[in-house]
């Protein structure tokens, strides 16, 4: 146990791969449903900690953001590499996906040039052995030096042991055998390491060899600090980069990999063996038809109309039954709050109880499901390879998809989801779009409204509708933000049957994002709300606002505070338009004009404040700030025109 393990009082482990090898569902077996995974790259965008106890021994566990490598191309590569590299963790956890193995230990012999004290998991053994890959995991830690354990982490196989194995690790750390490469490398390496500025130290992990072999590589952090330390020392460094590339034929950033990539090859064939197999998998015979330009066109079509479709029909059936007390209660107490403030407030806390037991609930259970069986299954990156032509002739990346997709769930993991996309004119202008994308909560509304009231045809119009919007305002600000437009490059992983039990988990998760979360918020407004009516304040806000109410939207001059209620959580809306016309017959109190043109402004209003924290965080004051004008300008210009369709 070293000093710093001594005086934090706990080991550190960190659970460190390529994106998509099952890193975040070890977690989970190992600290309970902590790390949101899914069956696509770039899941985790920050690292997540929890403090695990097993066999006894207490310690910290760390998610690190997937990373193909210790060069940093994105937000999430540089969390991972900042993390790995800063000597924190005792031990790491290198997780690899054995079905794709000679890829998965490129990426393990980097870390082991940096001196990481690691065990490997051999995780997804299942789907190897499916795809007839057979490893002999004694032979593979033979040849690295390090110890490695198969793991099933969907079913809890190995992880006891691997945990076991790198806590043994932490106490007493042992570096794997790094590989060596040809004489030219090796010679270049040595000279450059016979150059290094005296006393400069690049960090913990930075030997002089690994300093070495990532200016050969082309590290542009670490060129930048020796450039200002010692610019002879880069130029010299930058020379004997160009002299290799041009000895092997090869691009000066590709000589070192593919050294390293021949390397994997000659190891892989050493510890594996590929069985043929007879016949076409499953997953084979499914992606001719769910990635082909036709067919696959028709499948996204379908998936779309049963994710909103199986929440609106579920949502209106738990709804009808669940609501009914709720509904007996309000009447009964309704007269009473009007004479006395108790009972205005007793008839706000009962309206905030059944906003989320008979209206939210209903509409976002089966919804948030149906969105985690689309992660879990591996649907997301092929929507993602199908739509990238059609994106990009809007501006976008393909792999922008993924992030948008989640924003139907919640706008702040698809803000978050951004940092996936490597170019920052996509990664800016995707965060931009993903508050226009309707959110669960905004789903509900959508749903409880539009669906129930004005019918299932008027919804799926609103959302082709929001989808036709997003496309343009996303050809817009692309011409008007400057970049490059790069090309399309994600892992398409394999098809997965996920576990029911993992999906209950996922969805409980999400779920209770809203019970502990956003549900007091809405008892709360609508208790504040209830007062403000008894009180008389809410006439005073409605007046106030009735000009843009009424005038602009067409709107009920009493809707107009439930507009500002919206932008701490966007149930309120609704919740608090049952409150503000003293009835849940909505169709009884608005004409469908109304109904639609109040929809259609929530549906592209600003998000609720938690997402606006969060653009704040990622983009900044000035471009949040414009995300909220161009919401708004979009939602009021919306709400308006919607009035010709009614």
């Amino acid at each position: 146990m070293t000093d710093e393990t001594t005086q934090r009082g706990e080991f550190i482990l960190a659970l460190a791969g390529q994106p998509n090898c099952g890193k975040s569902t070890l977690f989970n077996a190992l600290a309970g449903f902590r790390a949101h995974t899914a069956n696509f790259a770039g899941t985790t965008v920050s690292r997540t900690e929890s403090v695990v106890v097993v066999a006894g021994q207490r310690f910290k566990l760390v998610d690190l953001p997937g990373t193909y490598s210790l060069s940093a191309n994105d937000e999430a590569e540089r969390v991972a590499r900042e993390f790995l590299l800063s000597d924190e963790a005792d031990a790491i956890i290198a997780v690899v996906d054995t079905s794709v193995l000679a890829r998965s230990l490129e990426f393990v012999l980097q870390m082991i040039e940096a001196g990481l004290p690691m065990v490997i998991a051999l995780n997804m053994m299942d789907e190897a052995q499916r795809k007839g890959v057979m490893v002999d995991a004694s032979a593979l830690q033979s040849r690295l030096g390090i110890p490695v354990v198969p793991t099933v982490a969907t079913r809890g196989q190995g992880v006891v042991r691997v945990v076991t194995e790198a806590l043994k690790m932490a106490g007493r750390p042992v570096v794997g055998i790094a590989p060596t490469y040809d004489r030219d490398v090796e010679m270049a390496i040595e000279q450059i390491i016979s150059r290094l500025p005296k006393g400069w130290v690049a960090g913990p992990r930075f030997t002089p060899r690994f300093v070495a072999l990532c200016l050969l590589e082309g590290d542009g952090e670490l060129e930048t600090r020796a450039a200002r330390l010692d610019p002879e020392f880069m130029t010299f460094a930058r020379q004997r980069r160009r002299q290799l590339a041009e000895a092997h034929g090869w691009p000066e950033d590709t000589v070192l990999a593919s050294h390293r990539h021949a390397v994997t090859l000659d190891l892989f064939e050493d510890v594996a063996k590929v069985v043929p197999r007879g016949r076409r998998m499953a997953g084979e015979w499914l992606d001719s038809v769910v990635m082909h330009p036709a067919t696959g066109l028709l499948t996204a079509v379908l998936a779309v109309l049963s994710l909103f479709g199986l929440s609106f029909w579920v949502g209106g059936v738990l709804g009808g039954v669940l609501n009914a007390p709720f509904v007996y209660l309000t009447t009964h107490i309704e007269p009473l709050a009007r004479e006395h403030v108790a009972w205005a407030l007793l008839k706000g806390l009962v309206n905030g109880l059944a906003g989320g037991a008979g209206i939210v609930l209903p509409y976002l259970i089966p919804l948030l499901l149906m969105l985690s069986l689309f992660e879990d299954v591996g649907y997301l990156p092929r929507l993602a390879y199908l739509l990238d032509g059609v994106l990009h002739r809007v501006g976008l990346h393909g792999k922008s998809i993924v992030p948008l997709v989640l924003g139907y769930g919640c706008t702040v993991p698809a803000l978050m989801g951004a940092r996936i996309l490597e170019s920052p004119r996509e990664r800016l202008v995707t965060s931009l779009l993903a508050p226009l994308i309707p959110c669960s909560a905004r789903n509900v509304v959508l749903l409880a409204l539009v669906g129930v009231l004005l019918g299932p045809y008027y919804a799926v119009g609103l959302y082709v509708a929001n989808i036709v919007v997003i496309a343009l305002v996303s050809r817009g600000l692309a011409q008007l933000i400057p970049g490059p437009d790069i090309g399309f490059l994600m892992e398409v992983p394999p098809y997965r049957i996920p576990l029911l039990s993992s999906l209950l988990k996922k969805t409980w998760h999400r779920i209770s994002d809203f019970l502990w979360q956003a549900w007091p918020v809405l008892i709360a407004a609508s208790v504040v709300m209830s007062l403000m009516e008894f009180i008389g304040a809410a006439r005073l806000i409605n007046s106030a606002l009735a000009p843009f109410t009424t005038v602009v939207l067409g709107l009920p001059e009493v809707v107009g505070v439930t507009l500002v209620f919206g932008v701490l959580r966007k149930e309120l809306s609704l919740i608090l338009l049952f409150e503000a016309l003293g009835t849940q017959d909505v169709a009884a109190a608005m004409s469908p004009a109304q109904i639609l043109s109040f929809s259609v402004f929530v549906m592209f209003y600003v998000p609720c404040i938690a997402s606006i924290a969060v653009q704040v965080r990622e983009l900044g004051w000035r471009w949040a700030g414009l995300s909220v004008v161009l919401n708004t300008a979009i939602a009021v210009a919306a709400a308006w025109a919607s009035r010709l369709f009614a």
